[in-house]
């Protein structure tokens, strides 16, 4: 797993509008003039929560047929996977030293 683009990616989720943008976007794609009317911001700053979220790997964006002015968000398939593999990875060795303490402990009271 490539450290820059996990860090890149928790860099991304670090900001709750961004957090919240995600949630939206895993509903289904929208614009940005939607995701900001439904986070509260203005264009420029959804710009910057977008562009985040593009550079964290997590969101693609496309334009539809009808008009290439317009983008189109959405999550990217599969851009969470270093970061659940990371996580389950962390996951696992904290329960391994858990119960290596456990043991430890067990041992001492004998």
């Amino acid at each position: 797993m490539a450290k820059a683009k996990l860090d890149a990616t928790l860099a991304a989720l670090a900001d709750p509008h961004r957090r919240r943008a995600v949630e939206l976007l895993g509903q289904r794609a929208r614009s940005a003039g939607e995701l900001a009317e439904a986070l509260g911001l203005p264009a420029p700053a959804m710009s910057r929560h977008l562009r985040a979220l593009k550079q964290g790997g997590l969101v693609q964006q496309t334009h539809p047929e009808f008009d290439a002015r317009v983008r189109i968000y959405a999550l990217k398939d599969g851009a969470m996977a270093d970061l659940k593999k990371w996580v389950a990875d962390t996951e696992r060795l904290w329960m391994d030293q858990l119960a290596s303490f456990k043991a430890h402990v067990e041992k001492k009271r004998k």
